[in-house]
């Protein structure tokens, strides 16, 4: 039988979640507050599988055989037989908590609660169930098809079994896994992305380099794929932001304070890639 999955949130990060996991053989549940965003969610899977088809990394068989594994609903009763559950929703610990307060009275007693959150502490999300040791941390990276990596995330209380279980699920979906074995903000991925693009936003306002050659000597200095303010502009600065604000908040460590810049460039609504403008033009 089929393991069951149940992913809250149809953004690019929830649907991405939701279509390697089906491609992986899970029965998939992608639950959103709205049909319109079910139907963006859906329609990017659909597009995202027709792609590989194209490329000849996928047969359009599995393809087809995988979209039909998804089912999508605005009923969040949808999660009760789920043996995973993943959320993705929007990065802010008011709104992770209340949501986890909710799924913990609709799930089975032995299914594992999930959260995709990049920086926010596990053991936050954690104690607004009842199940604290239930709970687990697998940051995805986005594009989530694209990204060979899961980072698990150890709440104060999480159990080994429900690592396992949360490590099983993940690497069934063709990712490698890293293990953060205490609940730090920003965990390892998000700590250090931070701490470079803060340096490198510092370094640019300043005036010590253009945006081009920070990025540059990233890449060619220390064989980085993408120079930070790069890949600022392709998360979204108000993502990173939010995620640096919240790990500097956590830590009151002054090395994950955004600078000035970061915070008037979301307050004009230059965002990066998704705005048209961030760092760089586009």
């Amino acid at each position: 039988m089929a393991k069951k999955l149940a992913v809250i949130g149809a953004g690019l990060m929830g649907s991405g979640i939701a279509q390697v996991s089906a491609q992986a053989g899970w029965d998939v549940v992608l639950r959103d507050v709205t049909d319109e965003a079910l139907r963006r969610g859906s329609d990017g899977i659909r597009a995202s599988y027709d792609k590989f088809v194209a490329k000849g990394k996928l047969e359009a068989s599995a393809a087809d055989e995988a979209f039909a594994r998804i089912r999508t609903t605005t009923e969040l009763a949808a999660v009760a037989d789920a043996d995973v559950v993943v959320e993705a929703v929007f990065e802010q610990v008011e709104v992770k908590q209340e949501l986890f307060g909710i799924l913990d009275g609709l799930v089975k007693d032995e299914a594992v609660l999930a959260s995709n959150t990049s920086a926010i502490p596990i053991t936050k999300i954690a104690a607004a169930t009842s199940r604290p040791e239930r709970v687990v941390g697998t940051h995805f990276f986005s594009p989530v098809p694209m990204m060979g990596l899961c980072e698990l995330v150890r709440g104060h209380k999480t159990s080994d079994e429900t690592l396992a279980t949360a490590r099983g699920f993940a690497e069934s979906t063709g990712k490698t896994c890293i293990v953060v074995n205490r609940d730090v903000a920003g965990f390892v991925t998000t700590r250090l992305i931070s701490a470079l693009v803060v340096e490198a936003a510092k370094l640019h306002e300043s005036g010590v380099a253009s945006a081009e050659d920070i990025d540059t000597a990233c890449k060619l200095g220390f064989g980085h794929a993408m120079g930070p303010l790069a890949t600022a502009d392709l998360t979204g600065v108000d993502i990173l932001l939010h995620a640096t604000d919240n790990i500097h908040t956590e830590s009151q460590d002054d090395k994950f304070a955004p600078p000035e810049q970061m915070r008037r460039m979301v307050d004009a609504g230059d965002l990066g890639r998704k705005s048209g403008r961030g760092f760089y033009p586009y």
